[in-house]
């Protein structure tokens, strides 16, 4: 007897967990060990559908490898800290502690409902001191080896949240979190050197043949390595240089004039006092964000440069578009050739050169110009390198000042290094002291972990530790003299940059990861999660992954072998959110449909990688479909109760036979080849359609066919066990089967049965389907027309027609065109 939905879903996900059926048990006995790994959640306090879709695909992808017989290292844990658990304790007058465990314990009682093969036992939270402790003992090698640093420099601040944002989370302008307006402000902070891995980290994108192009081409630009050349201006009457990088310098001849970032302040003192307040007026307004997307403004600063090559005397303005924390805060303006020096030119009523021509032939000249021309072309006013094309005058221009010690071919990148510092509470503490004797001092190793006060004050202005004297103030590691914490705690990407090593020995005190463990399963072989992550965490996981290589922790290059970027889940026509009000709620949808419907909704509706409209009708559809799996299976079983004892293979049954191993085929291939869940479902629904029709009712099963029914029920249920793993468990223990479907073996394909001896052909009657006869694949033309016409509703339409035309697609299609009226 099957039971009903809530109660099945309820005894088969105890029944895994008193067994520990999804717990690897020792990583190094494992003889054929696959990760496969979906990136971890924050806890919010409820899971939503975008949630269900990410675990969905990661728990069919580890249920199918696991049945393929690899040892499968399945794990989930949480991303513990960050600012949304220090807003919630504010607003609601709960420690952000207690607010977290509370959200991780709620969330997790909901991953249960749905049944998830996840290896708890190995369960991490960031917040943990035993956690954290380790990405301290990281950062005091990163810190030993150069690889982290602390300067002053201009930051990204967000007023509402208090805290620094790194580039990565500013988005047009604003706040990733809050969308409130970003300021520039001057801090002290911690860095990470990750441009020290710009050339092996964009050079190594080539080697992850499974990842999708688009995420390859998101950090390829955001890497942004630059080919072209370092150039100084010498500045009139000032002991400094303006040296710039261009990617240009066969435009070389064309600059009219130089732009600085008004925060270059090292020139504020060449300026007049006038202008110098004018410039600081500006500054101040683009450290506010008070400009509009291409807006330009700037300022003369009187200071004047001159050109390498020419001699020319070049005037400097402050510009709102030239950033400080871009290359070296200034550039060289060709407004004939770049738009945004043409458009700020035209504000400022700037001159224009043009020294690149078409090699069309065409002649430009700058009152021509209603925007640059900035395609390559042939060289023109600027001397001797006249005529030659542009790629060329790039390198020959380069020696050229190289040879007068003026400039050199070079290489920049777009990438900074990571600012990881955060002015908030809850996060990881970092590691240091700062002693007036001293300097900078690392807190011992055996001293980890610098632990967050459980005592410290939630809100106000600036960081709670700061104002906590407890935690404050502490005696010199070194000195023994008095001393203070770091106030600051790591940004929140530091810990989902290596949490996926932690997962191998979560309960080790010694040292974050067992280097044997992750030299026998790194990388990750399956990676799942949203591509919105493609910048921010998948860059630094990248980082971290080789910068832990160059500390001696592992061997690994990459983190990640196959990275699969699922679509959103979309509702109304957008993305499912709170602030849209168009969520649906999992937990609902589990008591209405049951884990199996619901799941196997969400990886039907869509391939992976393209959003998701939820269609509540669609997932009414995926429960009439298991209802109907259910009917197939106990029909089945009723026939096989009454087998006759003699009797060959029916011809339909012959077909069903053929068809259960080509669905087979097809669901395995979907599967591995292509990790198309969805249409691994449909062939499953297909198949299921030709199954009932096999077994309708008046119908009776000789041995034969017995034989042929029994391969169906064991396969068809192994085959839905990755997608409806509590309905698949209850099918398969009514088999009578010595083990649990999860540790059953997946079925092959007979490619010798998948041959047929006859062919399936649809019957049209004046282009319209009305009827399906089976032929021998040898059969004549002759006997396919004759055995059409003899089909019962076929003959119906034909009944006193005049058949003008028969029609035979060889293999393919009949059809009888009748006469009209006829």
């Amino acid at each position: 007897m099957i039971r009903a939905t809530a109660e099945r879903e309820a005894y088969w996900q105890e029944r895994w967990t008193s067994s520990g059926s999804f717990a690897l048990k020792d990583p190094l006995t494992a003889k054929r060990p696959m990760y496969v790994l979906e990136m971890f959640p924050y806890p919010s306090g409820r899971i939503h559908m975008g949630h269900v879709r990410n675990y969905s695909i990661g728990d069919a992808m580890a249920r199918f490898w696991r049945m393929q017989g690899y040892d499968i290292l399945h794990p989930i844990g949480w991303d513990a800290f960050g600012l949304p658990a220090e807003n919630a304790a504010i607003q609601n007058n709960r420690h952000p502690a207690e607010w977290t465990y509370a959200n991780i314990r709620a969330m997790k009682a909901q991953l249960a409902k749905l049944g998830f093969a996840y290896d708890w036992s190995r369960e991490i939270a960031t917040c943990r001191p035993e956690y954290y402790k380790h990405e301290q003992a990281i950062f005091l090698d990163m810190l030993e080896r150069g690889l982290a640093y602390r300067k002053k420099t201009q930051v990204n601040w967000c007023e509402h949240c208090q805290t620094v944002l790194a580039n990565e989370q500013v988005v047009d302008g604003q706040c990733w979190r809050c969308d409130n307006p970003v300021a520039l402000k001057d801090m002290d902070g911690w860095f990470l050197k990750i441009t020290a891995y710009a050339d092996e980290l964009l050079s190594a994108l080539d080697g992850l043949e499974v990842w999708p192009e688009k995420v390859k081409t998101m950090q390829r630009n955001w890497i942004g390595r630059s080919e072209g050349a370092t150039v100084r201006f010498a500045l009139q009457n000032c002991d400094c240089d303006l040296e710039i990088f261009t990617t240009r310098p066969d435009t070389l001849y064309g600059v009219t004039y130089m732009a600085i970032s008004p925060e270059r302040e090292d020139l504020l003192t060449y300026m007049a006092p006038d202008v110098r307040d004018k410039v600081i007026a500006l500054r101040d307004r683009v450290r506010a964000g008070a400009f509009q997307d291409q807006e330009k403004a700037g300022v003369d600063t009187g200071l004047s440069a001159i050109h390498p090559l020419t001699g020319e005397i070049l005037p400097v303005y402050a510009a709102n578009f030239v950033l400080a924390g871009y290359g070296t805060g200034a550039i060289m303006s060709v407004p004939a050739h770049d738009q945004r020096d043409f458009e700020f030119a035209k504000q400022m009523n700037a001159p224009m050169k043009v020294v690149i021509q078409p090699k069309t032939g065409e002649r430009l000249s700058a009152e021509m110009l209603h925007e640059a021309f900035a395609d390559a072309g042939v060289l023109a006013n600027s001397g001797e390198f006249d005529g030659l094309d542009s790629e060329l005058a790039k390198a020959r221009i380069a020696e050229r000042l190289a040879a007068l010690g003026k400039g050199r071919l070079d290489v920049t990148y777009r990438l900074r290094d990571w600012g990881v510092s955060r002015q908030r509470y809850w996060g990881c503490p970092i590691p240091v002291v700062h002693c007036e004797t001293c300097g900078v001092v690392p807190v011992p190793k055996a001293d980890l972990p610098v632990r967050l006060p459980e005592d410290a004050i939630i809100g106000g202005e600036g960081s709670p530790l700061a104002r906590h004297a407890g935690f404050m103030n502490v005696a010199c590691p070194k000195c023994g003299k008095p001393a203070r914490r770091e106030s600051d705690t790591f940004d929140t990407f530091f810990e989902s940059s290596w949490y996926f090593f932690r997962y191998l020995s979560p309960r080790d005190d010694a040292k974050p990861v067992d280097s044997a463990y992750a030299d026998a399963w790194f990388p990750v072989d399956h990676y799942i999660g949203g591509v919105e992550h493609a910048v921010l965490h998948l860059l630094y996981s990248r980082f971290f992954t080789k910068a832990m290589r160059d500390l001696g922790y592992v061997k690994v290059d990459e983190p990640f072998k196959h990275l699969l970027t699922q679509g959103m889940v979309i509702k109304d026509g957008a993305k499912m959110s709170k602030s849209k009000g168009n969520v649906v709620d999992p937990d609902d949808m589990v008591a209405r449909y049951g884990a199996d419907t619901t799941r196997l909704f969400m990886l039907f509706a869509a391939p992976p990688e393209k959003d998701l409209d939820w269609q509540e009708s669609g997932v009414e559809g995926m429960a009439r479909f298991l209802a109907r799996t259910e009917r197939a299976f106990t029909r089945s079983c009723e026939l096989l109760s009454k087998t006759k004892p003699d009797g060959g293979l029916s011809d339909d049954i012959r077909e069903l036979e053929r068809r259960l191993h080509l669905m087979i085929a097809k669901v395995t291939d979907d599967i591995v080849g292509k990790h198309q869940f969805n249409t691994a479902i449909a062939a499953l629904m297909e198949f299921l359609n030709a199954w009932l029709a096999a077994i309708a009712e008046g119908r009776e099963l000789s041995t034969a066919d017995s034989n042929v029914i029994c391969q169906t029920l064991d396969a068809y249920v192994r085959l839905l066990a990755p997608f409806a793993p509590h309905l698949a468990e209850e099918l398969w223990q009514a088999l009578a089967q010595p083990t649990l479907v999860c540790d059953a073996t997946w079925p092959v394909a007979d490619r010798s049965k998948m041959q047929s001896d006859t062919l399936e052909i649809p019957v049209q009657v004046n282009g319209k389907l009305r009827g399906r006869v089976f032929v021998s694949v040898s059969a004549s033309r002759d006997d396919i027309l004759a055995a059409a016409k003899q089909d019962d509703n076929v003959a119906r339409f034909l009944a006193d027609k005049d058949i003008v035309k028969e029609v035979l697609v060889p293999g393919k299609l009949v059809n009888f065109v009748i006469r009209s009226g006829g």
